[in-house]
């Protein structure tokens, strides 16, 4: 690569790091998301993009790069589910978001319906199936009818300008 060619992508590189800052700047919960792979082994990677669609069907939403070591896993499976991780589940929004190691070695999970391997302990989790995959430009995004879920509470994990922060009091 030559210096010109550098500086003719540096513009862009710019803009697409101011762009990733000014998303930091919405505070969002951390989850992470688990299904089987085509071998039947446990998958799972920590998610921020797990939003509500509507609550009649049931729907929820969340995004994967579309080059994602788990991208067909997740793709491929009729269903996944989402973990709500509480606040001092950092570890595991750690574990999951790194590549390779044995990340269910590490934790405690069950397998629950559809033979989804569940993360014990989690704020809520929704047991999904995928109804949509939808382009959405160098992600996929995936859109699942919620068939059961469970909530045992407690402070969220919260993540906001690439860090992982508390709520503040009442």
């Amino acid at each position: 690569m030559t210096a010109d060619s550098t500086q003719a992508l540096s513009p862009a590189l710019s803009r697409s790091r101011a762009l990733r800052d000014t998303l930091g700047q919405f505070a969002t919960g951390v989850t992470v998301v688990t299904t089987r792979d085509a071998d039947g082994q446990p998958v799972g990677m920590t998610v921020n993009s797990f939003n509500s669609v509507s609550l009649e069907p049931p729907l929820v939403l969340w995004s994967i790069d579309k080059h994602a070591l788990s991208y067909n896993a997740f793709t491929a499976n009729e269903h996944f589910a989402v973990h709500v991780l509480k606040a001092d589940q950092q570890h595991i929004s750690n574990l999951f978001a790194g590549r390779g190691t044995d990340k269910f070695g590490q934790i405690h999970w069950h397998s629950g319906p559809a033979q989804l391997p569940l993360l014990d302990d989690c704020a809520a989790h929704f047991h999904c199936r995928r109804m949509q995959c939808i382009d959405g430009g160098d992600h996929t995004i995936l859109l699942g009818e919620v068939l059961e879920f469970t909530a045992s509470g407690g402070e969220p994990l919260v993540f906001h300008r690439g860090r992982y922060r508390a709520l503040a009091g009442d």
